[in-house]
């Protein structure tokens, strides 16, 4: 056993003899062995040069298409209390269908006759209006009815400044007559006097001539007298005129200003009219507005404000209404690394929660149970919902002839897988072991305008 003797066993032993050895070293199971080795070697080496879909995946959910497809919330718009339901969670409602009644909290709104109180109000402030524009009215009437007067007035102001001057041209003819006068009863009286001197006539002629002088004298003065009274007749004339001008024109002033203060006040009050009926206006839809209505046809989700007297802020969420017609879609979520890769059009394969599928990432051909999408926007900044990754909404690729399944609804998870560029199995091999992103791949007819810069 310890092999000291220099005959050796093992030469003089055939264990070929034995039944044990005949079974064991005439097996030929490592030649098939072999054989396998060489096989999937070769099965390797041809699997390496096969071709390899390169993809880009991300997790989302299924949504709708449109933004007014997707659940929303219904607030109001005024403040309230909230007083009756009309429907149940659950209820299939349509456009414009009642969902609840409010109240008022306000206490400026508490009135219930408050539109027609603002609109007698109106029609009060609109007979003021028009009050104001009669009187408006009559004062226009006023200042041409004085304006009028005052031409008359004027005229016969003007009349008596043109009697006025003519009498005084009578008057300083007569003044004129006068002076001659005066000359000729001196000449009469000189010629008596030398008469008288020459003894040719008498002392009561030289008398009587100078008793007409005195006479002729004293119609001179009365002459110059009434002269001057005529020229102050024609001052007094024009004074009166000037007087009439400025007492007309301070009671047109006077009338133009009550005018404009009608007017003013008339331009006032038809902006309280105006401002009345933007407030009836704005009464008349908040009183619409106590009852909350659907906004499209949909179903009542989630009551989010429900007990009665309940209140509530204007903007605050009430209830919660699911759109009944809507286009799915689904919202995914990549890799900023993964971001230039994609581009609208692009096809993509997609993978619900809750349908049964076999994927092979990078054989879509032989995967089972995904469906068809195509990308319809790239988001260009980071998602809130999942921070440093961007959104991609797919919409169901109708080339493929068959839909998206029926049960699918908003919200359901979905796994999406992005078909890139084909290249072989050693590639994407070599491309994965040293991190490298996968190939840059755009087709003709792609719809990504900064790809194409780039």
């Amino acid at each position: 056993m310890l092999n000291i003797s220099e005959n050796k066993l093992l030469d003089q032993l055939d264990l070929n003899n034995f039944s044990a050895g005949e079974r064991v070293l005439n097996r030929t199971h490592f030649e098939y062995f072999n054989r396998f080795l060489v096989g999937f070697s070769i099965f390797l080496v041809v699997l390496l040069f096969m071709p390899w879909t390169q993809t880009v995946t991300g997790n989302g959910y299924v949504t709708t298409l449109t933004p007014d497809q997707r659940p929303q919330t219904i607030q109001s718009q005024i403040p309230g209390r909230i007083e009756k339901w009309f429907v149940r969670e659950g209820d299939r409602v349509k456009q414009g269908d009642t969902l609840l009644q409010i109240s008022e909290v306000k206490t400026e709104y508490f009135d219930t006759l408050l539109v027609a109180r603002t609109g007698e109000q109106i029609d009060a402030k609109s007979s003021s209006v028009s009050a104001y524009q009669e009187k408006i009215t009559a004062l226009t009437q006023q200042v041409e009815a004085l304006e009028q007067e005052l031409q008359l007035k004027l005229d016969q102001a003007r009349n008596k400044i043109i009697q006025a001057r003519n009498t005084v041209t009578i008057d300083s003819i007569g003044l004129v007559a006068a002076q001659t006068n005066i000359e000729v009863a001196q000449s009469q009286i000189e010629r008596e006097q030398l008469l008288l001197d020459e003894d040719l006539s008498s002392p009561k002629n030289v008398e009587d001539k100078r008793l007409k002088l005195q006479e002729t004298q004293e119609k001179l003065i009365s002459q110059e007298q009434k002269l001057l009274k005529s020229k102050n007749e024609v001052i007094n004339a024009q004074i009166d005129l000037n007087r009439l001008r400025q007492e007309y024109a301070e009671k047109i002033a006077k009338s133009r200003s009550d005018r404009s203060s009608a007017l003013a006040t008339q331009l006032d009050v038809k902006a309280q009219v105006s401002k009345l009926q933007n407030e009836r206006s704005n009464y008349t839809v908040r009183d619409d507005m106590r009852f909350i209505v659907a906004p499209q046809d949909g179903y009542i989700n989630k009551a989010i404000k429900a007990g009665l007297g309940e209140t509530f802020k204007e903007g605050e969420p009430i209830v919660n209404i699911m759109p009944s017609n809507y286009d799915l879609a689904v919202e995914t979520f990549v890799d900023p690394l993964d971001l230039p890769l994609l581009y609208r059009g692009e096809k993509v394969r997609i993978q619900f929660d809750g349908w049964p599928a076999i994927v092979f990432s990078g054989w879509p051909n032989a995967s089972y149970g995904t469906y068809g999408g195509e990308i319809v926007a790239v988001e260009t900044f980071v998602s809130d919902i999942f921070p440093g990754k961007y959104r991609v909404l797919i919409a169901p690729d109708e080339s493929e002839g068959y839909d998206w399944p029926e049960a699918l609804r908003p919200g359901s998870g979905a796994y999406t897988i992005a078909l890139l560029d084909d290249v072989p199995v050693w590639y994407e091999l070599w491309r994965r072991l040293n991190g490298f992103p996968a190939d840059y791949y755009k087709p003709e007819g792609a719809s990504n305008d900064k790809k194409a810069k780039k």
